[in-house]
């Protein structure tokens, strides 16, 4: 068999167990024996071949690894990725000595805390993190 043959049958193995995995990075590395096979279609030697796909495939799982590391959110108690309660507004009518207050968020009744540096007037506030079952607000 053709060297161009067995990176795409390769390339195509590995985007089928991705598929069934759901591994990101298993594409990336498809990417990388689909450039391998590029490089047999150029008549690049078999050792290039292989360089060819280390690297492609090797630097693009560090790219995607990179990419993924800036862009994940903070703590999951404050992403809005996982608790759609984040960034949603609710009333505030007045606030308890220990810097607690009570409201009816979602048809239930909740216990909000101030986030630091927030004002605690009475008001409308936006739901920073869930911590257990408190809300914790900051002033908008």
């Amino acid at each position: 068999m053709a060297d161009p043959t067995v990176w795409w049958l390769l390339t195509g193995a590995a985007v089928a167990v991705e598929l069934l995995t759901g591994t990101f990075y298993l594409l990336m590395l498809a990417i990388g024996l689909a450039a391998a096979a590029v490089a047999a279609h150029l008549g690049l030697s078999q050792t290039s071949q292989f360089i060819t796909a280390a690297v492609i495939g090797g630097g693009a799982v560090l790219a995607c690894y990179l990419v993924r590391d800036k862009t994940r959110a903070g703590p999951v108690s404050a992403n809005r990725d996982v608790n759609l309660d984040v960034g949603e507004t609710v009333q505030v009518a007045a606030w308890n000595p220990d810097g607690t207050a009570h409201v009816k968020y979602r048809g239930a009744d909740w216990t909000v805390a101030l986030a630091p540096g927030s004002l605690d007037a009475p008001g409308l506030y936006r739901v920073r993190e869930v911590v257990g079952s408190r809300l914790v607000v900051e002033k908008i």
